[in-house]
């Protein structure tokens, strides 16, 4: 039985759902949206066995979600088109709406650590233009490095404590992550709180920055 274009076009788009279908595959997606990975390098991001990190790679490559290049014995994945980053804030945006699950994690775990809101990428673009704001960017140095915001610092969230003195007090402080669920911002956003300075998020993370066309650096 022959089935028509529409349902022939279901059919391809139901691979890409399938492939989005796991946990383990919507956190590499995060961190192949910071910049390119090997397949050994993300192993150790995900804390998952290279074999397992190999095969959900494969999957979703054949659904069109990553792509590859072979850099002499590597082969390094990054996200194959911008739109999955819409299409992953798309699933948070309906999970927090419609599941009871999302709004008590969000109460129990975000919510605890920071219920004001964010700041937005205009705010922050405006903010630093007045020279009134330190730009804290909280991932891991090699991250920071492929890419980040125009003059930020980098201070990992786990050198926070030992690297405050860096931090003007005199200064608003606008931390950024990963996305807008990246647990470092908001830990580190209440430990500089606590301490008596002013701090807030953005409301994203350094992947949807770029992808919105604003200015980028790179390098340590």
């Amino acid at each position: 039985m022959s089935i028509g274009p529409k349902q022939a076009l279901y059919a391809e788009f139901a691979v890409v759902a399938k492939a989005l279908g796991s946990s383990h595959r919507l956190e590499m997606l995060e961190h192949l949206a910071q910049g390119e990975r090997s397949v050994d390098g993300l192993a150790a991001r995900v804390r998952l066995p290279l074999a397992n990190v190999s095969h959900h790679l494969q999957q979703m490559k054949r659904a069109g979600l990553v792509a590859a290049r072979r850099d002499g014995k590597f082969v390094r994945y990054r996200l194959a088109d911008d739109a999955v980053l819409d299409l992953m804030a798309a699933l948070s945006r309906l999970g927090t709406r419609t599941l009871a699950e999302v709004a008590q994690i969000r109460r129990s775990y975000f919510d605890a650590r920071d219920t004001l809101e964010p700041v937005t990428r205009g705010e922050l673009m405006a903010r630093a233009s007045d020279g009134r704001v330190t730009v804290l960017d909280v991932r891991p140095a090699d991250e920071f490095a492929s890419g980040h915001l125009p003059g930020a610092i980098n201070v990992p969230a786990g050198e926070l404590e030992a690297r405050l003195g860096e931090l003007d007090p005199g200064h608003e402080i606008v931390a950024y992550c990963r996305g807008p669920w990246c647990v470092f911002s908001f830990e580190v956003v209440a430990a500089l709180r606590s301490r008596g300075l002013v701090a807030h998020r953005l409301e994203d993370g350094y992947p949807e920055w770029r992808a919105a066309g604003l200015p980028v650096e790179t390098g340590a």
